[in-house]
């Protein structure tokens, strides 16, 4: 058999080294404690669980959604318009995507043709490269350093890269590095992508898990951002709703309606039960966002404080459901410090190098147990004595 030569940018790699590490054990008695992917354990208020299940019970609801509903477009522009202060046309500058993912691994089909150039972050989340790679285009990396606080140097991108960029993905606050962009960067960011003529699409999943009362709003609400480039947000982390995969793509007309044809090629749009739940969600008692963005940081400071009791300082995180991390200095790869974590103390965490080049030497913690799980990982650690040289 034969295969597209697409895939051979893809493979399994350190994910399915640890999931078999984790089987393993399982199966040996062992515990096991799952903090690497950012699935959220936190489920839906119960004003969005109801709507979706009274939804799910009328059978009118199961047949094609072909388009989003009228209701939906015009709920999330009156979102945007209240949270983030950015008005937006429901009819021309926004569309739903079966979660960010189908969105960040498909909006490349629509503005890249093979062979162009698309900036992205290093690290960065993998669908971020994936998405160019299975479009056909070549990537350059923009590094995020830890000496910059993780903030993209956009003046240290080589000039004859810049003029052949087509496409370029950015994300603050950032998986995994946990960072947030100050007010300048959006500024310099718009003012870059119009020099070079440069599409951005701004990931804002993260913008209500931010910390230690701080807020964070949308790239959208920039001057000039709209003749750019757009945004996409998520419900998942900020409602608990991951698995329903309800995100956004807001902004440039231009950039939405070319999304919107690629998609009616693809799929048949959102279920509307879990059309009228994102309704219910973003329209509803938003305090619930609070108490989600709560919980959060208590796990971060639990966490972060009870690494410091064993020897491990890590700064806390001031965004995300993530910590990012070094690794011990005895240790010379993250995966080498990731894999010895699930087996000597039965707690997996996600190895920088898995986000990029530049991940290496780092570890992604998602914050995603309960408190009392999360002790008891911190137990495991200190039992093991993997932070001792």
């Amino acid at each position: 058999m034969k295969f597209a030569k697409r895939m051979e940018h893809f493979s399994e790699g350190i994910f399915t080294k640890l999931l078999d590490i984790k089987r393993l054990r399982l199966e040996n008695g062992q515990p096991v404690i799952d903090l690497s992917v950012g699935t959220p354990n936190i489920p839906p208020a119960p004003h969005i669980m109801k709507e979706l299940c009274e939804a799910a019970a009328d059978p009118a609801n199961y047949i094609y959604a072909v388009n989003d509903q009228k209701e939906l477009l015009h709920a999330a522009s009156d979102w945007y318009r209240e949270r983030y202060h950015v008005e937006l046309d429901p009819r021309t500058e926004i569309c739903s995507l079966l979660g960010s993912q189908e969105g960040l691994a498909h909006i490349s089909l629509s503005i890249v043709d093979e062979g162009d150039l698309v900036l992205v972050p290093d690290p960065c989340y993998p669908v971020f490269a994936d998405g160019p790679l299975l479009a056909g285009a070549e990537l350059y990396y923009m590094p995020q350093k830890e000496e910059h606080n993780y903030v993209i140097q956009l003046h240290d991108i080589p000039e004859s890269v810049a003029e052949r960029a087509k496409f370029m993905l950015v994300s603050y606050p950032n998986n995994p590095t946990t960072a947030m962009a100050p007010d300048s960067f959006y500024t310099d960011l718009i003012a870059f992508a119009k020099k070079y003529d440069i599409i951005v699409l701004h990931d804002n999943a993260y913008s209500e898990l931010v910390f230690d009362h701080k807020t964070c709003g949308s790239f959208l609400s920039y001057p000039g951002a709209m003749d750019v480039g757009i945004e996409f947000n998520s419900l998942s982390k900020t409602y608990g709703l991951a698995g329903a995969r309800i995100g956004f793509c807001m902004g440039n007309a231009e950039i939405v309606s070319m999304l919107k044809k690629l998609k009616s090629n693809m799929d048949y749009g959102m279920f509307l039960p879990i059309q009228k739940a994102a309704i219910a969600a973003i329209t509803g008692d938003q305090s619930e966002v609070e108490r989600v963005r709560e919980i959060y940081e208590v796990r971060r400071n639990m966490l972060c404080e009870g690494f410091a009791k064993l020897g491990w300082h890590i700064a806390k995180p001031e965004a995300t459901m993530f910590i990012w991390t070094r690794i011990p200095a005895h240790y010379d790869t993250s995966e080498a410090f990731a894999t010895d974590l699930v087996t000597r103390a039965g707690v997996i965490v996600t190895p920088g190098s898995a986000f990029g080049p530049s991940g290496e030497g780092y570890i992604r913690i998602a914050l995603v147990q309960e408190i009392d799980q999360l002790q008891q990982a911190l137990q495991y650690v200190e039992d093991s004595g993997i932070l001792i040289p």
